[in-house]
């Protein structure tokens, strides 16, 4: 190893321990670890920094302002109602409707949201205590559907960053969305037909956050007219529209992502502190920060290093499968370790292209199934939305693993298959 690569490397590992123990705002550490990188000389600020100007993250940045206008529609008042009106029945049909319900409004908000898994899972512990169907037994899976989008034509987050990876490992090639997007229905329907099989085995127990029947969405009022609704309708569907269409007209279609927030800004949907505010959130200084990192270790050759290493080490006839399958353990291992999914995903995404390429595999699936794993993980409750749906849920250890531990398997599994399938090597 050349010192400029032990030097990254050990940047790298900083990041990561800096991450781990989450004592800086979250986006800090990559910061750190550009600068770093420029003071030690192992790359110039230009490179450092290029995550700034990475035309996936202003795309990604324009849609957070999209996303945050979303918010403030009548869909929240809808599905809060839905919800809480569906649990009132109990019972298996129910429960299966309420995790449709919630899969579905993840396909709107797309996987990853914050807000969105917050609102959900703040939404069942407020469900009132039934024998027909216990809260118990319907927050843990309803919980984890918020990352689950049943029709994902939102795919803003994951798609970008798979380019962004292809990208950085030198490996761009375009990745067709629509192909994208299945993949990510695969890991939806293998996780919803694990929650059907486990029904029987989820706790009854009493949550001491139930309320008694009181609808939490009759407090809340639409704060945008009719017209401004349609306006954020529009806009969505406009970035959207610019997401499909990068793949034939380039970045242009990406810009057309950015300009779709106008009409929101126009219409007072989001005054320009929102907008700010939204496009300035702390997961894109953190995917920034990452991408400036994984450039440096690129240019040093450690990347290329470690995939020459683990192609000999696996030989030449290791099989695809059983070669995704591991990188995304080890992804999504670390990404809940860690709570930094970005970050997790590009330390190992362009380790893993690297090793395709050396095997002579299209890199493309191995890319698709290492982004997504990184939002797979949730095993341990490390990490913000198993540890909120354990809390929340008064679930022991041994509760939470019982279903847990299956879902994390059989998504991988289904993950793997389904990037194999649509984008063969």
């Amino acid at each position: 190893m050349t010192t400029p690569m032990i030097i990254a490397l050990a940047i790298t590992i900083l990041m990561i321990i800096l991450i781990m123990r989450d004592k800086l705002p979250f986006g800090v550490p990559p910061l750190i670890a550009c600068l770093l990188l420029v003071v030690t000389g192992v790359v110039d600020i230009k490179v450092a920094f290029g995550g700034f100007a990475n035309s996936t993250i202003m795309m990604l940045a324009a849609f957070m302002a999209i996303i945050a206008a979303l918010q403030k529609t009548s869909f929240i008042i809808t599905f809060k109602t839905a919800i809480f009106n569906m649990a009132k029945k109990g019972g298996f049909k129910a429960y299966t409707l309420l995790i449709v319900v919630v899969m579905l409004g993840t396909s709107l908000f797309g996987m990853g949201s914050t807000a969105y898994y917050v609102l959900v899972i703040g939404l069942l512990s407020a469900l009132p205590e039934s024998k027909a169907l216990s809260p118990s037994k319907v927050l843990m899976p309803a919980g984890f559907a918020a990352n689950h989008p049943i029709a994902p034509f939102n795919t803003a987050l994951q798609y970008g960053v798979t380019i962004a990876v292809l990208e950085a490992a030198g490996a761009a090639t375009n990745v067709n969305l629509v192909n994208f997007a299945i993949v990510q229905l695969i890991v939806s329907l293998g996780f919803l037909v694990w929650c059907l099989a486990a029904y029987k085995i989820l706790p009854e127990h009493p949550i001491a956050t139930a309320t008694n029947g009181n609808n939490p969405a009759e407090n809340n009022e639409n704060r945008l007219s009719k017209k401004q609704e349609s306006i954020t309708y529009f806009s969505f569907a406009l970035a959207v529209v610019g997401m499909i269409a990068q793949s034939y007209v380039g970045d242009a279609g990406y810009a057309l992502t950015g300009l779709a927030v106008l009409p929101i800004f126009l219409a007072g949907v989001l005054d320009f502190t929102e907008i700010r505010n939204a496009i300035s959130a702390p997961i894109i200084l953190m995917s920034a920060g990452v991408i400036g990192v994984a450039d440096a270790l690129g240019s040093t050759g450690l990347t290329e290093m470690v995939g020459k290493s683990v192609a000999d080490m696996l030989g030449s006839d290791i099989n695809p499968f059983l070669l995704i399958f591991t990188f995304c353990i080890l992804t999504s291992l670390l990404a809940t370790l860690t709570g930094s999914t970005i970050g997790t995903v590009f330390v190992f995404a362009p380790l893993a292209i690297a090793t395709c390429l050396q095997l002579g595999f299209n890199p493309t699936a191995a890319a698709t199934a290492i982004v997504i794993s990184g939002w797979c993980g949730h095993f341990l409750p490390v990490d913000g939305m198993p540890a909120l749906i354990m809390g929340t849920g008064k679930y022991t250890m041994i509760e939470f693993w019982k279903f847990t531990i299956p879902q994390y398997f059989i998504r991988l599994l289904a993950l793997t298959a389904g990037a194999l399938i649509l984008f063969p090597v």
